[in-house]
């Protein structure tokens, strides 16, 4: 079942564990040296992942596809801003209480309303950057728990 879908599991009306959401196009650059396991990892450390996201967009290889799908990954390609499907889709998984923790790997300030939001309906928010001179303080303030990959 995906996460967006069906009931809660749990009689506080949230579903346990983590959900990751991972911005493509911000964290896997080369100059980032980050991978999917690296980002996954990182997640795994807030809790047990029920939900594992990587938004990309059209222009994304088919082998970045294939890694992540084998990595356990749902593959989220949008024609359209990634940024904007990321954002609607996390929104919802933090207002309908569909996980305890929300995870993003981003270094995009622009998601610091989502982390607001999640806050606010009482989950752990948990930030993950690709690198000290990839992070956003507004992302790693906004959260509950940060960590930056490679220190």
């Amino acid at each position: 079942m995906d996460l967006l879908d069906g009931p809660v599991d749990d009689s506080r009306g949230h579903r346990e564990g983590v959900a990751l959401f991972v911005d493509g196009p911000n964290i896997l650059r080369d100059e980032f040296d980050v991978d999917l396991e690296d980002i996954r990892e990182a997640a795994k450390d807030a809790g047990r992942l029920v939900a594992i996201r990587l938004y990309v967009d059209e222009h994304a290889t088919p082998g970045l596809i294939q890694a992540a799908e084998a990595f356990g990954y749902e593959v989220v390609v949008t024609s359209g801003d990634v940024d904007v499907k990321l954002a609607v889709d996390a929104t919802r998984v933090a207002v309908e209480g569909r996980a305890e923790t929300f995870a993003i790997a981003s270094r995009d300030t622009d998601f610091k309303p989502v982390l607001e939001v999640a806050n606010a309906y009482g989950m752990k928010t948990f930030a993950i950057a690709p690198g000290t001179h990839g992070r956003s303080d507004a992302l790693r303030n906004s959260a509950t728990m940060s960590v930056t990959l490679g220190e």
